[in-house]
C-alpha cells in the first residue's frame, strides 16, 4: 500500500475524519473525535501508527520486523508499521480496521 491507498482506505471507514493537527507532515485519521491512525507524509518507506490490543501489539512486534513500538505514542497500545512489503495489503488493512474498531468502541 502506498500513501494514497492508506488514506483512501481510512476515509472509506464510516465516520472517519482527516486532519493535520501536528503539522503538514502527518495526516491524522479520527473516528468519534479520537485518533486511530497517524500517517507520515515524509517517510520512506511509508509508515503509520495504529492502535492495537496490548497483547497483540507485542505478538506482532515479535513476529514482524516491520512492526515497532509506536513512535511518539504509548508503546503499550500503539504500533508503528513500516510498509516495506513484509506485510500484504490485507494484513495492513486488518491492522487499520482493528485500530479503528478499538477507538470507535471506546466512545460507546
Amino acid at each position: 500500500m502506498n500513501l494514497e491507498a492508506i488514506r483512501t482506505f481510512c476515509l472509506s471507514l464510516d465516520g472517519t475524519e482527516e486532519d493535520q493537527p501536528f503539522g503538514d507532515q502527518t495526516l491524522v485519521f479520527k473516528v468519534t473525535g479520537k485518533i486511530f491512525l497517524l500517517l507520515s507524509l515524509d517517510s520512506t518507506p511509508v509508515q503509520f501508527n495504529v492502535k492495537c490490543n496490548p497483547d497483540l501489539a507485542i505478538e506482532l512486534r515479535e513476529q514482524y520486523e516491520c512492526v515497532l513500538p509506536g513512535y511518539h505514542m504509548n508503546k503499550k497500545h500503539w504500533n508503528t508499521i513500516i510498509v516495506n512489503g513484509m506485510l500484504n495489503n490485507n494484513k495492513l488493512k486488518r491492522m487499520i480496521e482493528d485500530s479503528y474498531t478499538l477507538v470507535q468502541a471506546k466512545k460507546r
